[in-house]
């Protein structure tokens, strides 16, 4: 039983925010509830950041760009510093994966090691940067001079990051924007910012300069002042598409730089030279892990029309052979959803689903024989693509059996959503796969599963995003690109 989140790990300052190379009293005196979503109870109130901690956290992090030596110092020199943080953040992985399970619920299996590594991104980061420059000499077209083509941080970044998978997904940004030499100032969501401590501790270790990095945990409405505030060169979310929406308006109307990695209804497409015991054991956990509150999860399977009733029993038997409760048992499967708010809406898409005529398969409401904490049962509609439930994002364990007619037909199918944020296709051709995969409008495929590698650029095409984290590309979104024209290269050019 978790009573209070020290029953598992332990914060060194619960009652400050780090700021400015400092842990500072809060300015206001509200409080965030932070909830374990396995026995409803309360197991933590940190401090909330008030408009005022905002002020100050632009400030550190805006004095710490202008005028610190971080943005200052070599891709060499700062690549060392992440490899530090890594090395701290993977001495201390056990602390992340219990924060991640004590905050929303997520099962020990997935939680660990650290919660989706986020040591791992610092990592690749620190790695990267270590032996690069940047910088390139390009000969100019007219006359005999050249251009010296160079990368410079974008400045201060405010980093809005989610609940379901916080410590990985924050370190996407972070660990990017920090390698480019930016400052930021992280807002986690308010369900779960105890993480957010346990970063800061680990920068502070490693000897980040002040200011460099700062949280402030807080709500929508304090969190939009960060979005629109002067100080803050770009905007980066991890979200809802309906978020994304706003912060692209705002950040549009002062010009601010922003990336948005947004909302999925991602497609399974199953082709017909591919049995169910070589899909559903990659297909399952796809839909299911984190009790589906993943936004590249694969919840629209999409299958050969007179295959429906074989797939559609093979899915069912394994959904019924999930263990679905205490995220703590190791036998467990998935865990609660992550708060009720978020409950009571993947209630109402169940409801919704019965009502616009699709057939519950299998689960279809609360899992059974557990009273207490917010659990639903894996669940399996048949329905069509002009659903609700197969055209909006459910962020629960639900996924829409949907019949296609051939390989254009299931292409077809895939494509109609305003989402393109992820897919598969199952196929014992590899051909076939790479040929589907190319017509599918979304920005990362995998043939036979689902993959997600740090080294490689993640984002979506339409309403799932603007921009790439991850990889080379995840860096440059952090970058501004300038020119230097002269008649020759200088000699510490490069150096």
């Amino acid at each position: 039983m978790l009573n209070h989140y020290t029953d598992f790990f332990t914060l060194a300052h619960p009652e400050e925010f780090y700021i400015g190379g400092e842990w500072v009293k809060p300015l206001g005196d509200k409080r965030l509830e932070v909830i374990y979503p396995a026995t409803e109870q309360v197991i933590a109130r940190p401090p909330e950041a008030s408009v005022a901690d905002i002020e100050k956290a632009v400030a550190a992090a805006r004095h710490a760009f202008d005028f610190g030596p971080w943005a200052r110092m070599s891709y060499a020199e700062r690549g060392a510093k992440l490899l530090q943080v890594a090395a701290i953040m993977q001495r201390r992985a056990g602390e992340f994966s219990k924060s991640w399970t004590a905050e929303m619920g997520c099962s020990v299996n997935l939680a660990g090691p650290g919660g989706f590594s986020p040591f791992a991104l610092f990592s690749y980061y620190g790695n990267l940067i270590a032996n690069g420059t940047f910088e390139e000499v390009r000969l100019q077209s007219r006359g005999n001079g050249v251009g010296l083509v160079v990368k410079e941080p974008v400045g201060v970044v405010a980093a809005i990051t989610p609940w379901n998978a916080p410590a990985s997904l924050s370190s996407k940004i972070i660990a990017s924007a920090l390698a480019a030499g930016c400052s930021v100032i992280l807002k986690p969501a308010p369900e779960t910012p105890l993480f957010a401590w346990q970063i800061a501790e680990c920068l502070e270790e490693a000897g980040v300069p002040p200011g460099v990095f700062n949280f402030v945990p807080a709500g929508r409405e304090v969190g939009d002042h960060l979005v629109r505030h002067a100080g803050v060169d770009k905007v980066s979310l991890i979200g809802s598409t309906a978020a994304g929406r706003h912060i692209a308006s705002v950040c549009g109307d002062r010009l601010a730089r922003v990336s948005l990695e947004l909302g999925g209804k991602s497609p399974a497409v199953i082709l017909d030279d591919i049995d169910p015991e070589q899909v559903v054991p990659n297909l399952i956990p796809h839909f299911t892990m984190n009790a589906g509150q993943m936004c590249a999860g694969l919840t629209r399977i999409i299958v050969p029309e007179h295959r429906h009733d074989e797939f559609a029993e093979a899915i069912s038997a394994g959904l019924r052979s999930l263990k679905v409760g205490d995220p703590f048992d190791q036998q467990t499967a998935y865990g609660p959803i992550a708060m009720k708010r978020q409950y009571d809406k993947v209630m109402g898409y169940l409801e919704h689903g019965r009502r616009e005529g699709a057939r519950v398969i299998t689960g279809g409401g609360r899992a059974a024989n557990l009273d207490q904490g917010y659990y639903i049962a894996p669940t399996l509609f048949s329905g069509d693509n002009s659903m609700v439930i197969a055209q909006e994002e459910i962020f629960g364990p639900v996924a829409v059996l949907i019949k296609h007619k051939g390989d254009e037909d299931a292409v077809r199918i895939a494509n109609d959503t305003c989402y393109g944020l992820n897919g598969a296709v199952y196929t014992s051709d590899a051909d076939r796969a790479y040929r589907t995969a190319r017509q599918i409008r979304a920005g990362n495929l995998t043939h036979n599963g689902w993959t997600y590698d740090p080294v490689f650029p993640f984002g979506g095409f339409k309403q799932s995003g603007i921009g790439r984290d991850g990889g080379p590309e995840g860096l440059a979104s952090y970058q501004e690109t300038k020119v230097v024209y002269m008649a020759a290269a200088p000699k510490s050019f490069g150096g």
